[in-house]
């Protein structure tokens, strides 16, 4: 049995769709961020993606757990021409819609699409309980990332996967046992 605790990065306070973008985190608020450290796992590893928001949240929460290499891997959705445009932009405003509404292999020009995060973060995930098996370990990432494995736990279309909310500094447990995912909690926030 693996066991993946997601935890989504501090908040950045930006109004738009920020993906690769590196912007920092707001991690001012200590009490939250106790009560966060508190609430982990303390025998996991500690992975985050390789951008700031993530890499200074894991290392706000790591304590005395084994920090792993930062991972490009586990990065937010590459928003490509839209990155850092306000979710009324009236820039494709069509294909937008259609982005958010039909999720899959549609993608903004230059990103990358639903589908694309998915399977990159999938084979990341996979790669970390392969090689570290039957470990807890705590991963630091972003909203998009953290939602295709709450799709792939609950066996739900990336649409459906959109309901769920997954708010900053939030917690989301994951075991995977005998092939199967499992979702122990969603969105808790401490």
């Amino acid at each position: 049995m693996s066991r993946i605790t997601w935890v989504r990065h501090g908040p950045t306070h930006a109004k738009s769709m920020v993906g690769w973008s590196d912007l920092p985190a707001d991690l001012s608020d200590r009490a939250q961020i106790a009560r966060l450290q508190a609430l982990l796992p303390e025998e996991a590893l500690v992975v985050s993606s390789d951008l700031s928001r993530a890499v200074a949240t894991a290392d706000a929460i790591a304590g005395q757990r084994t920090r792993l290499p930062h991972d490009a891997s586990l990065r937010e959705l590459h928003f490509g021409a839209w990155e850092l445009e306000t979710f009324d932009t009236k820039v494709e405003p069509d294909r937008l819609r259609r982005f958010w509404e039909q999720p899959g292999d549609l993608s903004a020009p230059g990103g990358e699409s639903w589908n694309d995060i998915h399977a990159r973060v999938t084979d990341a995930t996979e790669r970390l309980i392969t090689t570290h098996p039957g470990r807890e370990i705590i991963i630091v990432a972003h909203f998009g990332a953290i939602l295709t494995q709450v799709q792939r736990a609950l066996g739900l279309t990336a649409y459906e996967a959109f309901a769920h909310k997954i708010d900053n500094l939030s917690v989301t447990t994951l075991r995977h046992e005998a092939g199967h995912w499992h979702a122990e909690r969603i969105n808790q926030v401490p």
